[in-house]
């Protein structure tokens, strides 16, 4: 929800599956949350991404309950249900066009990997995507620039250029959801993989544990 009295601010969309949400996650949020100025970072679970149709591990209700664990007590990081609400496979472009709708006057960004960046002229409407949002493209220090060439074939110079301008670095923290659900479910710890508090509710949840 919009906080009346935070108006017109720059909001970088942060989406996917947080099943469970973890630490690589929590870091690179706040690397784009700093170094891009952006006034808040908007995390949003997707029902079912378009990318991972065999769909969440979590339920909805443990992904949403994890994910306000973690960020909680950060004044700047907002969870929201939009597409959890909306159901079906989750669009990026959907969720765009329907953040502008309920807060318009904000500028809109959305976070994303580089190599999230090699199959984006593949999303849905990916014109329309860079219409409605910047993306923040978040490569690794010391490594080689992010090539966002791909971009070039759906924007115009000046706008790849300002994409260019607005990339940021984070560390590559080599954590991913599924590994965490992997040992998990063969008893191994996650200790320091994600905050302390997501480590005790997937315990108590019993979440993540192979069929019986």
């Amino acid at each position: 929800m919009q906080d009346p009295e935070r108006l017109n601010m720059r909001i970088g969309v942060f989406g996917g599956s947080f099943d469970p949400i973890h630490l690589g996650h929590l870091i690179l949020a706040e690397n784009c949350r700093q170094q891009a100025n952006l006034d808040q970072v908007l995390f949003i679970p997707c029902a079912m991404s378009p990318h991972k149709l065999d769909g969440a591990h979590g339920t909805d209700r443990q992904r949403m309950e994890m994910l306000d664990l973690a960020i909680g007590g950060h004044r700047d990081f907002v969870s929201s249900d939009l597409e959890i609400k909306r159901s079906g496979v989750s669009y990026t472009v959907d969720t765009l066009q329907a953040l502008h709708a309920s807060q318009p006057g904000n500028e809109w960004f959305f976070l994303m990997g580089a190599d999230s960046l090699e199959s984006f002229s593949t999303w849905r409407e990916p014109e329309e995507i860079l219409k409605l949002a910047k993306p923040i493209i978040v490569g690794r220090p010391g490594s080689d620039p992010v090539d966002i060439s791909v971009l070039e074939r759906l924007s115009s110079a000046d706008y790849v250029e300002s994409v260019r301008e607005l990339s940021v670095e984070s560390p590559l923290i080599d954590i991913s959801s599924s590994a965490i659900r992997s040992r998990v479910a063969s008893n191994q710890s996650i200790r320091f993989l994600v905050p302390r508090s997501i480590e005790q509710y997937i315990v108590t949840q019993k979440m993540y544990l192979p069929k019986e």
